[in-house]
């Protein structure tokens, strides 16, 4: 009886299948994301969706430097290649005001995301303006700036003999941006082809700009007030000027040609034996920790960014948001899409996949803190994030930025305070152009 009953249940069950399948054959999501393992990790996430609905989602991706521009060519021709993109914080501004992005508002607040996703999330990827309630995104892959060390390294009882003998104090991992110093100061043994620290200096779109913040930040600047657009006195401080300049002196300790380096060269640091210590998103952390792409894989750790002198510890967010385009012809079956995202059990996946879920109740779990060695310096990280401008001209002010401070960091032309002075009254300029000031 039993199995006529199963029978009957797995005839009804095939029934509705063949249903759904039927329906939905003819439906088709279109992702659009830039190239590397987190949009992997999201396409075989999705195949899942596909698999329970019938609805066949690509995550189309292009590399990393093409990523803006082919994105926003598509949007500003109002074109319908893409039904969802996954844009970076950044781009809230511009896609909001624009007309780019569906207004998420309602959706986010009938399923309470406000609580659900971990708040520096909901702030940075989701809501713009800053405090108006009003979101355009789902929070996707959390990331922010991390640090990679080599462990053996630190804990060679020669080196931490040597290392106490020069600093009086305890070769560890390091607490302030002046025991970060300190330690690339003392590792950087050229002669020995060892190297103290890798940072990001490339200052194409955000890479060197995201480094320095982190430190800034640190330091208790900030790059102004994002409500009011006020920048004299804020991204010109004296503290965001020290900040730059302890980038700057990290500068000295990089290896040779470390002129013009992103995401790549610096996890190259730690994989080549290069460097005692290297900066990077979270998200470009897997590799390491792989022995078939790290031989130092076993005696790689790993720490969140330490505070500045003040004891005030920030870091630079990256990370996404999930957004519909409004130019989309499926923008009802996107939003039955993203329902699916963000339930629990999806989330759940998602981090187990290696994604970066934003999901406060999976980012407190002991399963996501341990399931690597660097979850739980994320999971530390997204609670201390700060990030740049998401204003509609922020491609703009990026690049007034980094105009600026690549001839002090690399060139040593000029000093920390002439490089914000400058940054500053560009600034303010662009956003007197915008008519930014009420």
């Amino acid at each position: 009886m039993r199995k006529i009953v199963t029978s009957v249940i797995a005839g009804i069950g095939l029934v509705l299948a063949c249903g759904t399948s039927s329906y939905a054959q003819d439906k088709e999501l279109t992702i659009f994301w830039a190239e590397w393992d987190p949009a992997n990790y999201l396409q075989e996430l999705v195949n899942d969706y596909t698999a329970e609905t019938g609805v066949k989602v690509t995550v189309q991706t292009t590399p990393w430097p093409d990523f803006q521009t082919k994105a926003f060519t598509e949007f500003n021709a109002h074109g319908d290649a893409y039904d969802m993109v996954v844009g970076d914080s950044q781009w809230l501004g511009a896609g909001s005001t624009q007309g780019h992005y569906v207004d998420l508002t309602d959706f986010f607040n009938k399923h309470k995301l406000g609580d659900v996703m971990a708040p520096a999330t909901v702030k940075y990827y989701a809501e713009y303006p800053g405090g108006s309630g009003k979101y355009w995104a789902i929070p996707l892959e959390g990331d922010a700036i991390g640090w990679s060390y080599r462990k053996d390294w630190f804990e060679d009882p020669k080196e931490k003999e040597a290392f106490k003998a020069k600093y009086n104090y305890d070769l560890d991992v390091p607490k302030t941006y002046a025991q970060l110093r300190d330690i690339a100061e003392f590792f950087h043994r050229p002669d020995q082809k060892r190297y103290g620290v890798a940072i990001y200096t490339d200052n194409s779109y955000d890479a060197m700009a995201m480094g320095v913040e982190s430190a800034i930040f640190s330091y208790g600047g900030d790059l102004g007030d994002y409500a009011t657009y006020k920048v004299d006195g804020i991204t010109n401080s004296k503290e965001a000027a020290a900040g730059l300049d302890m980038y700057k002196e990290l500068y000295k300790f990089t290896p040779p040609g470390w002129g013009k380096t992103f995401f790549v060269e610096d996890n190259q640091a730690i994989t080549g034996g290069l460097a005692a210590m290297s900066m990077n998103f979270f998200a470009f952390f897997p590799p390491l920790v792989n022995k078939a792409t790290n031989p130092y894989a076993d005696v790689t750790g790993f720490f969140a960014n330490p505070a500045g002198p003040d004891g005030k510890r920030f870091a630079a967010l990256g990370g996404q948001g999930i957004s519909i385009v409004s130019y989309s012809k499926n923008q009802e079956e996107a939003t039955k899409f993203l329902e699916w995202f963000i339930k629990d059990e999806t989330q759940k996946k998602w981090a187990d996949l290696g994604g970066y879920t934003c999901s406060q109740a999976v980012l407190k779990s002991e399963a996501f803190q341990n399931a690597t060695p660097y979850n739980k310096a994320f999971y530390d990280t997204m609670f201390m994030v700060k990030d740049f401008w998401a204003t509609p001209e922020y491609a703009e002010v990026l690049d007034q930025l980094n105009q600026n401070i690549y001839p002090f960091v690399v060139g040593g032309k000029g000093t920390a305070q002439e490089a914000l002075d400058k940054t500053a009254a560009e600034w303010k300029a662009t956003f007197t152009k915008y008519n930014r000031y009420k």
